[in-house]
């Protein structure tokens, strides 16, 4: 399956692991009464890991998509696509994790893990 991260890199995506929105919320109490005053503060962030492969013809055209994607941990946020159709927006890139790097007739590829926080929802 592939994937797009900001519609210019694409890799092959192998898992998605996305959490549920975390929500948050202020207590208070005071001296005397009876109970607490509960403040809903609303969605936060949630966390979403994502594993793959990137591939390209050569080593030279491997380490120039590991940079790019090295270059988006700017702390700007970014969108990805999946194949099947789910677009994540307002994503900030926390990690970029590489794995094995393997070599085959068709070029080089290298695993990687990319761990994101989602900002907002629209």
């Amino acid at each position: 399956m592939q994937a797009k991260l900001d519609g210019t890199v694409e890799f092959e995506q192998q898992q998605l692991k996305v959490e549920i929105w975390r929500r948050e919320t202020i207590e208070r109490a005071a001296s005397g009464v009876d109970g607490v005053l509960s403040i809903d503060l609303g969605k936060r962030s949630r966390k979403i890991v994502q594993n793959g492969v990137l591939r390209a013809e050569s080593d030279e055209a491997l380490r120039s998509r590991i940079d790019t994607v090295s270059a988006l941990m700017d702390g700007g946020t970014h969108t990805l696509q999946t194949a099947e159709g789910q677009q994540f927006d307002n994503l900030r890139i926390d990690a970029f994790e590489m794995g094995q790097k393997d070599y085959s007739g068709r070029g080089a590829c290298q695993e990687i893990e990319i761990k994101y926080t989602q900002l907002k929802d629209f």
